[in-house]
C-alpha cells in the first residue's frame, strides 16, 4: 500500500494479509517521498506483531537510504528491495542493515529481505547468485512493468490474459531461483482488482506452478489468494498419509499408496503442503 495514505494503510491493515508492504517507491510521487517516510513511521510505529515491510526506493538512489533512517527505528520485518541488479544488491543492502540494526538496539540480522528480483533485463542473468547469499533473504518476487519498460515491450500479457514468454520467462527463473536458494517464491501481482475470477486462476496457476504465496494490489485480493493457497482438507489428509507412511518406513525409496507409487519427491511435496496448511511435517 502506499505510504502517502494513512487511509489505504489502515486498510491494508485491517485484511488477513500475511504481511502488508508499505511502499515508499513507485505509488509515491517524488515530492511526496519525504511526508510518506513521515506517514509510514508514525503508521509503523503503532502497529503490533504483524508482519510490516518497507517497499524502499532502488538501493542506487539517494532516496534509499533516506528510506532507511527514516524507517528503521520503526523496526519493520523486512525491507523489499526493487529493481536489483542481483545478490549483489542484497548484500550490500544487508551491510546498511546491519549498521542501522545497531544504531537503533535492533535484533541483529533480524530485518529480513524481499528482493523483486527481475525488473532489470541484466537481473536476470544473475539470480542464481541468490542462493547463499546472504542470511536475510526471505524469499524472490518478480515484476513485469519496469522489465517490459526497459525492453520496449508494448504489452506483458496476451489477449487471454497469459504472459508472453519474455515474462514467462522471467516468472519461471524466478521461481526456480527462489528454489535453488531455499526461500518460498512469491508470485507478483495481479493488477486488474476487479477481476475476481481472473485474480482466482491467476493464484490457482501460481499454487500449481510450485509458488508459496503471491502479492495482492488491493486488500479486496487478500480472501480469494489466502483461499487458492490454502491446501483442501482432501490435499492435507493425503499429504499426512504420505509423511506417515515414510516415517513407519524410514529406509523406503518407493512405497505404495492408493494404487500410485510414491517415492521422495511425494514426500518433499507432501511437507509443503502440510507447510502451508501450517501443520507439523515431522519425519
Amino acid at each position: 500500500m502506499p505510504a502517502d495514505s494513512g487511509r489505504k494503510l489502515l486498510k491494508a491493515a485491517e485484511s488477513a494479509a500475511d504481511a502488508i508492504i508499505v511502499d515508499l517507491e513507485d505509488s509515491v510521487a517524488p515530492g511526496e517521498k519525504a511526508r510518506a517516510r513521515s506517514i509510514a513511521r508514525e503508521f509503523l510505529a503503532d502497529q503490533d506483531e504483524r508482519q510490516f515491510w518497507v517497499r524502499i526506493n532502488p538501493l542506487d538512489t539517494e532516496d534509499a537510504l533516506a528510506d532507511l533512517r527514516a524507517l528503521m527505528p520503526a523496526s519493520p520485518a523486512g525491507i523489499v528491495l526493487p529493481k536489483p541488479c542481483g545478490a549483489k544488491d542484497a548484500i550490500k543492502l544487508g551491510k546498511l542493515l546491519d549498521v542501522l540494526e545497531q544504531e537503533h538496539d535492533l535484533p541483529a540480522g533480524n530485518t529480513l529481505l524481499l528482493p523483486i528480483a527481475t525488473e532489470r533485463p541484466a537481473a536476470l542473468f544473475h539470480l542464481h547468485e541468490y542462493a547463499g547469499s546472504t542470511a536475510r533473504l526471505a524469499g524472490l518476487t518478480w515484476g513485469a512493468e519496469d522489465l517490459s519498460a526497459s525492453v520496449g515491450a508494448s504489452r506483458s500479457r496476451d489477449d487471454d490474459g497469459r504472459w508472453t514468454p519474455p515474462y514467462e520467462l522471467a516468472r519461471s527463473l524466478c521461481l526456480f531461483a527462489a528454489a535453488a536458494a531455499g526461500v518460498p517464491a512469491i508470485d507478483t501481482v495481479f493488477t486488474d482488482y476487479r477481476n475476481d475470477p481472473g485474480l482466482r486462476a491467476f493464484a490457482a496457476n501460481a499454487r500449481r506452478d510450485g509458488f508459496s504465496g503471491m502479492l495482492a494490489i488491493h486488500p479486496a485480493q487478500v480472501a480469494i489468494i489466502n483461499e487458492a493457497f490454502s491446501p483442501s482438507s482432501d490435499e492435507v489428509g493425503r499429504a499426512l498419509r504420505i509423511v506417515e507412511l515414510f516415517e513407519a518406513n524410514p529406509d523406503a525409496g518407493t512405497m505404495g499408496l492408493d494404487g500410485e507409487m510414491i517415492d521422495r519427491p511425494h514426500l518433499l511435496q507432501a511437507r509443503r503442503i502440510l507447510d502451508l496448511a501450517k501443520l507439523p511435517k515431522s519425519g
